[in-house]
């Protein structure tokens, strides 16, 4: 297995903060095809009792990834990027991330294992706004192909 099993468990400290922006949720959202005027209108955000333009669910997958980076390019992890596969992901939202949102993210590694000749990595990315208040849970399962 060519990921480095002692990682289970293992916390990385925040990431720098994400800065929530509505033109970014506008491209995220358009890019999925969502048409939810929440994701493009203040105004329709705020009658529903957000702050500003909400993103959609999947938005935080953005986030993640760069909880993410940390182990992939920490070379004591022992992780070839170019043999990654994306295997699933989760997100519990506790509210959703809305338009001028800092968001930091804690990344863990819950687990490390093998299966048919390859490694699977799971990962917990705990994003929380800047003050420490939880916005969503995002759990990742990378496989990382074993040898030809």
């Amino acid at each position: 297995m060519p990921v480095n099993a002692d990682f289970q468990g293992r916390t990385y400290p925040p990431t720098r903060p994400y800065r929530v922006s509505a033109a970014k949720i506008r491209e995220f959202a358009e890019a999925v095809g969502s048409s939810d005027p929440a994701h493009f209108d203040a105004e329709v955000a705020r009658s529903r009792g957000y702050a500003d333009v909400i993103a959609p669910p999947t938005f935080a997958v953005l986030i993640a990834q760069q909880c993410d980076r940390q182990l992939v390019t920490d070379p004591q992890a022992g992780i070839d990027y170019s043999r990654v596969v994306h295997g699933e992901q989760k997100f519990v939202h506790h509210r959703p991330l809305t338009a001028g949102d800092s968001i930091v993210g804690t990344l863990h590694v819950d687990a490390v294992r093998e299966a048919g000749g390859h490694a699977m990595v799971t990962t917990r990315s705990e994003l929380a706004t800047d003050a420490g208040e939880p916005v969503c849970t995002a759990t990742s399962t990378l496989v990382i192909r074993g040898g030809e």
